[in-house]
């Protein structure tokens, strides 16, 4: 597998590539991958180089993320705590926005290496604003993870919480730099930015943006992934000119983009943000690529106080976590509505002599088909969602749980 995408990352940057114009503008060709401005930090390759097939080192961590403390009292304490920064400590705050359902609390989780977070292929996961807390040495990252960006008329046809409007759009008052993610598996929306991501941008023009364009693994044809580029982009990056340019016809071995391809990137409504400072290309799924973005948001910081102590990983409850881990459970084992409806009551939560974090919550439903939907055969579902919730949990807060749900019909 190797020496075929050495060879295809050959080829292309044989072919192809960047030039510089007169006027200091980026040509970029057409039907092939190339190298866009994308910064590479501490002499790492960037997330580009893994999409065109060259080897990386292998991740390792050097910096384990601290666990989150189990009692709400002791948590409470660490946020007020002042925070224990060297004398050259340095600070970013990072907001990450995108339409509902792009990937922003998985890259979340991945930035911070643990998962904090609720993830979901449903959408309005992530239910109100939370914080981040990344801090290696002198630097501290404070990553914003929002609701995705939502219409006023969406928001009430469906329903939903107030902070699903508000939360990305008061994130932004306080951003040092915005992170613009896109799903670009999704081929019926990835053409052109969400009309909310492109208000709120215009909104706030200050504030440095840079385009992450998520799952390129899942893109075939690469040549896809630069008309994308372009139409993102409205064709300028780092305040210059991406010029397209024809390459060499494909080869009969290069499979060509079909008209269902390009078709979401046709038509008048194709729009994007020509303010980006960079792009970078990657799976948030895959460590490799977001531990290149991670060092450039921490190169991106700038001198001054931190907010937060060291051991301080999310602004979150250990409670609020846990609820909104079962939460993502439900999301994905309930199907349609359902998981939306279940109301949620701790009941438990308390340690035993030996360390063990006990826990127990009863989910509460209006309906007897819900009931029995939760159930499960044999209590198979609702058993299912409590040994995945608790794994998740053990993973936070870094000591063994047991959680034991509870089903009950509201009278």
């Amino acid at each position: 597998m190797a020496a075929p995408c050495r060879t295809a990352a050959g080829w292309m940057r044989a072919a192809l590539g960047i030039w510089r114009s007169s006027r200091g503008s980026a040509a970029v060709a057409r039907g092939s991958c190339a190298v866009l401005p994308i910064r590479r930090c501490h002499g790492r390759d960037s997330a580009l180089d893994h999409f065109l097939g060259v080897a990386k080192p292998s991740y390792s961590p050097d910096h384990p993320a601290p666990a989150v403390a189990v009692h709400r009292d002791k948590q409470a304490l660490l946020l007020a705590h002042p925070p224990d920064m060297p004398e050259n400590s340095r600070v970013l705050r990072v907001v990450i926005l995108g339409a509902p359902n792009a990937g922003k609390s998985t890259l979340s989780n991945q930035l911070l290496g643990r998962k904090v977070f609720p993830v979901s292929k449903k959408v309005h996961t992530t239910r109100c604003q939370a914080l981040g807390v990344l801090t290696e040495e002198e630097t501290q990252v404070v990553i914003l993870d929002t609701p995705g960006l939502i219409s006023l008329n969406k928001q009430k046809r469906h329903n939903l919480e107030p902070s699903l409007l508000k939360d990305p759009w008061k994130s932004m008052e306080d951003a040092d730099l915005v992170l613009v993610l896109v799903d670009v598996s999704d081929k019926w929306t990835r053409g052109q930015l969400n009309p909310q991501v492109l208000k709120c941008l215009s909104q706030f023009p200050q504030v440095p943006s840079v385009l992450v364009m998520n799952k390129v693994d899942c893109l075939k044809p690469k040549s896809v992934l630069l008309e994308l580029t372009a139409a993102l982009t409205e064709g300028v990056v780092g305040g210059k000119e991406l010029q397209v340019k024809q390459a060499r016809p494909a080869s009969k071995n290069q499979k060509a983009p079909t008209e269902s391809d390009l078709e979401p990137l046709r038509g008048p409504q194709r729009l994007g943000w020509p303010h980006f400072q960079e792009i970078f290309m990657l799976s948030a799924l895959k460590q490799e690529d977001v531990e290149t973005l991670k060092q450039y948001l921490l190169a991106q910081a700038q001198p001054g106080p931190w907010e937060f102590h060291s051991e301080v990983l999310t602004s979150q409850t250990p409670q609020e976590i846990c609820a909104n881990i079962i939460r993502e459970k439900l999301l994905e084992h309930l199907p349609q509505e359902v998981p939306y409806s279940v109301h949620q009551e701790m009941i438990m939560w308390e340690e035993d002599p030996s360390g063990k974090l006990v826990i127990l919550q009863n989910l509460l439903v209006s309906k007897e088909s819900h009931l029995r939907m939760l159930i499960g055969q044999n209590g198979q579902v609702v058993s299912r969602l409590a040994q995945e919730a608790s794994e998740d949990l053990e993973n936070v807060f870094l000591r063994d749980v047991q959680l034991r749900l509870s089903v009950k019909l509201l009278r």
